[in-house]
């Protein structure tokens, strides 16, 4: 395979650290890059994703910032609760990763269930948010069609872990499928062999269940009600939503900008690594202004 790349062609120049962070009750995986005497940036990864998803993005990121990728509870190797998962289990997780840090601030930056959880964090938390980006984030549909999409795929690879089974789950989050290569598909195929993950990912699944994700939703006074200033990061592929819900999000909220990757899915930090690590800097370092939106 000529575009062949694994982890490690991602991280061989990266100095980066990997380890387990007692947060509260929960062991916590995480990726490192950067040093202590910088601002403390969060990457938080979607629905049965882990650290990985942020390979291509620790370097750039650690240049300027403390940054940790670090795995939900539920997910990748951090513990896993026996009860569903709903957006205040993870918030609780996440407030236990900061406190752990020692940090009363951070930057946050999350991908579908991570930008649904920043979202919701900056809502409650404004005092301990400096700035937020929101990547493809959940939280503001409902499709029932992406839903049962979801649920069934995950459900298929957990009940049956196979290669074609995880590789149909990661296609799923990209616009060009040759972005899934066989280190990626095993990678996540070890973290779905796991002993205890076809419990897991019915946990983590509870946001997929119609009353559940009801409950957990954000109603536009909700996003009206977020203060820090917030990037909504989307792509023109992306399989969970149109571009146009992601400019409604961004008009509602009072400090919110939206900027647009083209040819990237669910996962533009990992599909237009380049790209996505320039707009998403320009918003960190500096804020509104600072990014500009694709053509429309």
């Amino acid at each position: 395979m000529n575009n062949y790349t694994s982890v490690w062609s991602d991280l061989n120049q990266v100095e980066f650290s990997q380890g387990f962070l007692q947060a509260g009750p929960f062991r916590t995986r995480y990726l490192h890059s950067g040093t202590s005497d910088k601002p403390l940036l969060l990457l938080m990864h979607g629905t049965t994703g882990h650290a990985e998803a942020y390979v291509r993005n620790l370097a750039a990121h650690g240049e300027h910032f403390n940054t940790y990728a670090f795995d939900f509870i539920g997910h990748g190797y951090s513990t896993k609760p026996e009860h569903p998962l709903e957006i205040s289990h993870y918030i609780d997780h996440l407030i236990a990763v900061m406190d752990a840090l020692g940090a009363e601030k951070a930057y946050l930056s999350g991908e579908s269930l991570g930008g649904w959880v920043a979202a919701r964090f900056a809502q409650l938390h404004p005092d301990r948010v400096e700035r937020a980006v929101l990547n493809t984030m959940g939280g503001t549909m409902a499709n029932p069609q992406v839903m049962e999409r979801l649920y069934t795929l995950s459900m298929e690879a957990a009940d049956d872990p196979s290669w074609d089974r995880v590789r149909a789950r990661l296609e799923w989050l990209m616009a060009d499928p040759s972005e899934v290569t066989d280190d990626l598909i095993r990678t996540r195929q070890m973290v779905f062999q796991q002993p205890d993950w076809k419990m897991a990912c019915k946990m983590n699944m509870a946001l997929q269940d119609v009353d559940i994700r009801r409950r957990n939703m954000f109603s536009d006074d909700d996003l009206r009600a977020i203060t820090p200033e917030c990037l909504v990061l989307w792509t023109t592929k992306d399989p969970s939503g149109p571009v146009e819900e992601a400019r409604r999000i961004a008009d509602l909220m009072p400090n919110g900008e939206l900027a647009v990757i083209d040819r990237a899915g669910h996962w533009p930090q990992y599909e237009q690594p380049e790209e996505f690590n320039k707009i998403h800097l320009d918003f960190l370092l500096h804020g509104h202004g600072s990014t500009t939106e694709a053509p429309r």
